[in-house]
C-alpha cells in the first residue's frame, strides 16, 4: 500500500510541474523596460540635452493598451518617477528621459536638472500602480542583467 502511495505522489507531482510552469508564464507582465541608455553619449556637461540622451524604454507587448496612471520608475538611489494620465498603446515604447521637456505620445520627461542613472553600476526598476515589481534591469559589475533573463545593455548610443 506505501509503494501505490508513493506511485500515486510522483505521478501526482510529476504532472503539477509543468501545469505550474505554464502557469507561470501566463501572468508574465506585458510591459516590460526594454531598453536603458544609462551613459549619454558626447560630452556629459549636465545641459538638458545631455540629460535628455539617458532614458529608459518601457515597452507594450500586447495588443491592448496599459493604464500606466501611478506606475512608477526608479533607481537604485530612489530617484522616483511616476507616470500621471499615461497610457501606452498595444505594441507601443514610451521612452522616459531624464531631463526637462514637454511630455509627448512616446516620449515623457523627468524634468530633472540632474542626472538619474549611473554609468558604472545602477537598477532600473518598474513597479504597477500597486508598488508590485513589473521589470528590472541591472548593468555594471556582476549586475548585468535584466528582470526577466540575461541581457548585457551597453553605454553609448542605441537606434531607436
Amino acid at each position: 500500500m506505501t509503494a501505490a502511495a508513493l506511485t500515486a505522489a510522483a505521478v501526482t507531482a510529476a504532472i503539477a510541474v509543468p501545469a505550474s510552469a505554464a502557469d507561470h508564464r501566463s501572468h508574465r507582465s506585458s510591459v516590460e523596460i526594454s531598453r536603458v541608455q544609462y551613459d549619454a553619449p558626447g560630452r556629459d556637461d549636465r545641459s538638458n540635452r545631455a540629460l535628455n540622451n539617458e532614458w529608459v524604454e518601457i515597452t507594450n507587448t500586447t495588443r491592448t493598451s496599459v493604464n500606466l496612471d501611478g506606475w512608477t520608475l526608479s533607481d537604485r538611489s530612489g530617484h522616483t518617477y511616476t507616470f500621471h494620465h499615461y497610457r501606452l498603446a498595444g505594441r507601443s515604447t514610451v521612452r522616459v528621459h531624464t531631463g526637462i521637456g514637454r511630455d509627448a505620445r512616446h516620449e515623457v520627461y523627468q524634468d530633472r536638472r540632474t542626472s538619474v542613472w549611473n554609468n558604472d553600476s545602477d537598477t532600473a526598476t518598474l513597479r504597477n500602480n500597486h508598488h508590485r515589481l513589473v521589470d528590472s534591469v541591472s548593468w555594471g559589475g556582476r549586475h548585468r542583467h535584466h528582470g526577466r533573463g540575461y541581457r548585457l545593455l551597453q553605454p553609448g548610443p542605441v537606434t531607436p
